[in-house]
C-alpha cells in the first residue's frame, strides 16, 4: 500500500503553500484510492525544538555507527532520552512509513518556516537514509526567486532543501512547485506584478495535480 505523508508549515490557515499542497493530496487521494494518507500541521500542532537528551541520542547514534532507523531506538538509556525519543518516534515513524512525503511551505525571511525546521531536526539523524521515496516540496514566495530573478541568489528555501533532502537524506527524487509574487495580492508596490502571480499560482496547482496522478 502506498503512504503519503502531507506536512503543512505555513502559519495562515488559509494560503497559498496550502492550497498547492492541498491540489496535490486530493489528486493524490482520487489516484491511490486504496493509499494511505497521513497529514500533519506543524503549525496547529508544533513539534518541539530539540534539546539536550536529543543531541545524546544524536552523539550515541554517531559513536556507535547506527544507520538503520529501526535501531534507532537502542541509543535509548536515560530518562531524559526517552522523553526525547517519545517525541521522536511518531514522527519518524510517519517519515520512513512514506512513499511519498509532500511539505506545504511558505518562504519566510528568504529560508523555511521555523515550525518546520523544527520537524526537520527532530527526524533527522547521522548517516539516515530515506532513498528511494519521493519528496514534493510546494512553495508560496513573496517575491520571484526563479532562475534569472534578480532575487534568485536569495532562495535560501529551495537550495536548503534540495541540498538536505538530496545531500543527507540520500533522496533522488526531489520535485518543488513554486507559487512565485504571492506578496503581489497585498503589496500596492507589486500591483503590476498581479497577473504574474496569478499565472504563477495557477501553473502550480496545475503542476501539482499532474505530479499527483504520475506519482
Amino acid at each position: 500500500m502506498t503512504t503519503l505523508l502531507h506536512l503543512d508549515a505555513s502559519a495562515r490557515r488559509r494560503s497559498i503553500s496550502r492550497e498547492v499542497g492541498e491540489a496535490f493530496a486530493r489528486s493524490w487521494r482520487a489516484a491511490h484510492p486504496g493509499g494511505a494518507y497521513v497529514h500533519r500541521d506543524l503549525t496547529a500542532d508544533p513539534v518541539p525544538l530539540i534539546g539536550e537528551a536529543w543531541t545524546e541520542l544524536c552523539d550515541h547514534v554517531l559513536e556507535h555507527g547506527i544507520t538503520e532507523t529501526d535501531r534507532l531506538k537502542e541509543a535509548v538509556r536515560t530518562e531524559a532520552q526517552a522523553a526525547a525519543w517519545a517525541i521522536v518516534e511518531p514522527l519518524l515513524t510517519e517519515l520512513v512509513n512514506a512513499d511519498v512525503v509532500l511539505i506545504a511551505t511558505p518562504m519566510y525571511n528568504y529560508s523555511i518556516p521555523a515550525s518546520l525546521k523544527a520537524w526537520i531536526d527532530q527526524v533527522t539523524f547521522p548517516k539516515m537514509s530515506l532513498k528511494g521515496r519521493r519528496f514534493v516540496i510546494a512553495t508560496a514566495r513573496g517575491g520571484s526567486y526563479a532562475p534569472g530573478a534578480p532575487k534568485a541568489p536569495y532562495d535560501h528555501q529551495e537550495r536548503y532543501l534540495r541540498d538536505f533532502f538530496e545531500g543527507h537524506f540520500a533522496v533522488t527524487d526531489t520535485v518543488f512547485v513554486n507559487a512565485e509574487l504571492a506578496n503581489a495580492r497585498l503589496d500596492p508596490a507589486m500591483a503590476h506584478l498581479r497577473a504574474a502571480h496569478e499565472e504563477s499560482y495557477a501553473a502550480a496547482l496545475s503542476a501539482a495535480r499532474r505530479l499527483a496522478e504520475e506519482y
